[in-house]
């Protein structure tokens, strides 16, 4: 009887930043079986294989709007007190080298597949909207409407925010 080893997917846990897809600390941390903490003071004693393309630290409004996609604590109620770090896909595959467990390299190729499998949505996504703009400048007036109802299949729309009674929204 084989044992089937269950490699959890980190196709969740990687955001889009800055226009970069990328994974917080605390989620790689867990991936890679240690804490943030320490995760993070060996990417800062190891910071000349971390350039600013591998890692980089969120602002302020940047982990407000993720920690409400993401559901975490506040500041003050267990949550984080400083403004995390996230690692583009490079980066991830850095600290795997930094962490040097067994684990963080099983992971490691989990997080890089993951990042890969992303970037391969999106190509085909640019693909297929570069086809429809080639296909739209090749055929006269009558699929303009084709075209449009294709466009906006693959343009995926903003969800609109729901609104709580009695709530307002702050302003920035």
């Amino acid at each position: 009887m084989s044992k089937a080893t269950l490699v959890p997917t980190a196709d969740n846990l990687i955001h889009r930043i800055r226009g970069h897809a990328v994974i917080l600390d605390s989620d790689l941390a867990a991936l890679y079986g240690t804490t943030t903490k320490k995760l993070n003071q060996q990417v800062k004693r190891n910071s000349e294989r971390f350039p600013d393309e591998f890692v980089f630290q969120l602002t302020e409004k940047e982990w407000n709007s993720l920690r409400s996609q993401i559901v975490t604590s506040k500041k003050g109620r267990g949550g984080r007190r400083y403004m995390p770090y996230v690692f583009t896909e490079h980066g991830a595959l850095m600290a795997a080298n930094v962490v040097n467990s067994e684990l963080a390299i099983q992971m490691s190729i989990a997080v890089v597949q993951a990042f890969v499998k992303m970037r391969r949505m999106a190509l085909s996504v640019e693909g297929i909207a570069r086809k429809v703009n080639q296909l739209e400048t090749k055929y006269d007036e009558q699929f303009k409407i084709v075209f449009q109802a294709i466009r906006d299949l693959i343009m995926a729309p903003e969800e609109p925010s729901k609104k709580i009674a009695g709530f307002k929204k702050d302003q920035d």
